[in-house]
Formats: C-alpha cells, structure tokens, sequence
C-alpha cells in the first residue's frame, strides 16, 4: 500500500478531505461498520423501553420479553440511537446471574444475610422512620421562641438514577416528614 494509499484510509484524513468535516457521516464509518446490523434486527418482537441507569431516559429497543438484546432506539429524541456504556450493558442488568431477587437484611452485629420478603422489608424501614421522627421531633426552640416543626433524625441523599418527578415525589415525602437535610448527588 502506498503512502497515499495510506494516509488517505486514515479516518481523520476522509474527515477533512470529504464532505464530512464535523465527522458525523460517511467519514466515521468504515468497511467493518457499514456492514453492522442491529442486534435486533432478528428479533420476534421488540419493544420500545427507557434505559434505567441515570436520569436522561436514552430511548432503547430491548429484544423479546426475555430481554435478550438491547439497543439504542434512533426514534428518540434525546439519545437519538445512541447509549453509553452503561446502557448498552444493561441487558446484563436483567440477566445477571448475581441479580438479587429477594430483599437481603443483615441484623445489628449480625454476622449472616438473611432474606426477607419485600412486605416485611418496608414495615421494617415504616416502623424506623416513625420512631426515629419521633424520637427526634423538634417542635420550638424555646430559647429563641422559634417554631421549627423539624427532625434532624434522618437525612436523604438521591442518587442520578431517579428521574425529576421521582426525585420530586422523594422531596415532598422527607419535607412531610420534617427532614430538612435533603440534597440529592447531581449537587454535589
């Protein structure tokens, strides 16, 4: 092969040299990717879902009702085909074989995981929750006369995986509750 031969193979090169200077077409494929197809293309059925792992909502097309394949819906107006990492992984979320299915609680000093079902898991963090905001209730600071109607029990730390309306669910429940140290990770 010739050093022009060469040089103008180099992805950079068809970038500059065609019609393509933003490398958003022709200059980014290459022989091997203009042959891909789309790991759904066989499937029975597909259907339309919203990637789990952070708060954008990356359109995917997620094969069968298995979920065996999982790619990128190009009808999406805000990942327009495309996904992270992440999310191009999380078929594996589904099919992992250390997937969790039952809810794992270890006892104070404990030393085993036990299971519990998912009922008994939320009585448990309910009855928490109460006796700590009422343990911790502040209804006056006498000293200033100030009504403060609060708990400094408990506090709330969301993460980036919940999107805005659950993010916004969470706020109205703590701020109910009397927590008022409530911050959420895309602040930090």
């Amino acid at each position: 092969m010739g050093v022009r031969k060469l040089i103008a193979s180099w992805p950079v090169a068809r970038q500059l040299g065609g019609g393509d200077p933003l490398g958003l077409g022709v200059a980014a494929k290459s022989r091997r990717s203009e042959a891909l197809t789309p790991r759904t293309d066989t499937a029975d059925r597909v259907v339309e879902s919203i990637c789990p792992y952070c708060a954008v909502g990356c359109g995917q097309l997620v094969e069968d009702e298995k979920v065996t394949q999982i790619e990128g819906d190009p009808a999406s107006p805000i990942s327009r085909g495309r996904l992270c990492p992440k999310g191009a992984a999380s078929e594996q979320l589904v099919n992992s074989p250390l997937r969790e299915y039952r809810v794992k609680y270890r006892r104070p000093h404990g030393t085993r995981w036990e299971d519990l079902s998912l009922d008994r898991a939320l009585d448990m963090i309910a009855d928490r929750v109460i006796a700590t905001r009422a343990a911790t209730w502040e209804e006056m600071d006498e000293e200033q006369d100030l009504t403060l109607k609060r708990t400094l029990g408990f506090a709330h730390l969301g993460g980036a995986t919940l999107d805005i309306e659950e993010n916004y669910l969470m706020k109205k429940l703590y701020t109910a509750l009397g927590a008022i140290q409530i911050e959420n990770q895309a602040r930090i």
